[in-house]
């Protein structure tokens, strides 16, 4: 590890991370698979059709609300849940600091303001647990997830939707919504897989998201981003997933507008339809983003498995008090 590896999050934040990523993939895997069921035809019969399809992904919503309700809790009935609260909420220095970044950007300014900084490369206390895109990025994902929330439940059942608005109009247009709000979250998770899956200090995955603080150690000796290289295959590998990003981003975006039906109705239908064969490669290419995340994050959680393991190995051998090893004598 290098001073890059500090750990920023408790050992429950980083659970909750990865079991909210697992359900959030699944919403996606089985929520798509239905939207652009042309596109995705082999995704939805590997999950057994239409109606298991449809149970998986109101199962997957459940736990979705599940984890909000627990995490809502946690942030209001425990100290360091309150903390970490007050910790992403914006602050004057969050706002220098995109001032400044945006000066750094036009080469009006010499460097980036600490606050903007992903990691510092020296001390944690120098390293803000999140900078002011990290905490951008969490107040969106909360708006969309409990709007996503909200709008599956209203939709759960369509007659009782109509019977409380009155109209089948005013009905369809939650399941747009819905659809929709979908279509965006998945075109931002799609770019934080990449962001952070293949950033040249962390490829193939950010250590913090997974190891919790407690586990890594304030200061290493190995050095800082001075003494990392970069990984043979990151070049290759971080342009290929780039090129997949940003097809699958603008498939998905253009397939929502194209594909009849849901997400969004008849009506609204620009043109074209789900015949277009660049239309499918891209819609899949986003898909398989989806897939790599996933792995990524199964990764990342086996990577916590095995430094745990080699801490547990370090403190069962009994340490040498002349600096040589305990067998020597």
């Amino acid at each position: 590890m290098t001073s890059l590896d500090h750990g920023k999050f408790t050992r429950v934040t980083t659970t909750f991370h990865s079991l909210l990523a697992l359900d959030v993939f699944a919403l996606f895997f089985t929520g798509y698979s239905l939207t652009f069921n042309d596109e995705l035809w082999w995704l939805l019969s590997l999950m057994g059709g239409p109606e298991s399809v449809t149970a998986l992904h109101r199962a997957a919503g459940f736990g979705l609300i599940a984890l909000i309700g627990f995490w809502a809790t946690l942030m209001i009935t425990t100290d360091t849940g309150r903390s970490n609260f007050q910790d992403i909420m914006p602050t004057g220095e969050d706002i220098r600091a995109f001032i400044q970044d945006v000066q750094f950007a036009l080469g009006n300014a010499d460097e980036r303001h600490p606050a903007a900084k992903q990691f510092a490369g020296g001390d944690t206390d120098d390293i803000p647990l999140l900078s002011y895109i990290g905490k951008g990025v969490v107040f969106i994902f909360a708006v969309e997830l409990f709007l996503l929330t909200v709008s599956g439940l209203l939709i759960w059942s369509k007659t009782g939707l109509m019977q409380y608005f009155n109209t089948k109009t005013a009905a369809m247009g939650f399941v747009v919504f819905h659809g929709l709000l979908g279509v965006i979250m998945l075109m931002g998770v799609m770019f934080h897989i990449f962001e952070h899956g293949f950033h040249p200090a962390f490829y193939p995955v950010e250590p913090k998201a997974f190891i919790p603080r407690a586990l890594i150690p304030e200061t290493h000796a190995d050095g800082g981003i001075e003494d990392l290289s970069l990984a043979p295959s990151w070049s290759t590998v971080s342009t290929v997933m780039g090129v997949l990003t940003v097809v699958g981003i603008v498939s998905v975006m253009v397939g929502s507008i194209f594909d009849e039906g849901y997400p969004v109705p008849r009506e609204l239908t620009v043109g074209g339809g789900p015949e277009s064969l660049l239309l499918t490669i891209g819609i899949n290419a986003g898909i398989f983003v989806l897939f790599v995340g996933l792995v990524l994050s199964m990764y990342g959680n086996l990577l916590r498995v095995r430094w745990e393991r080699e801490l547990e190995e370090d403190r069962r051998q009994p340490a040498a008090t002349d600096g040589g090893h305990p067998d020597d004598d």
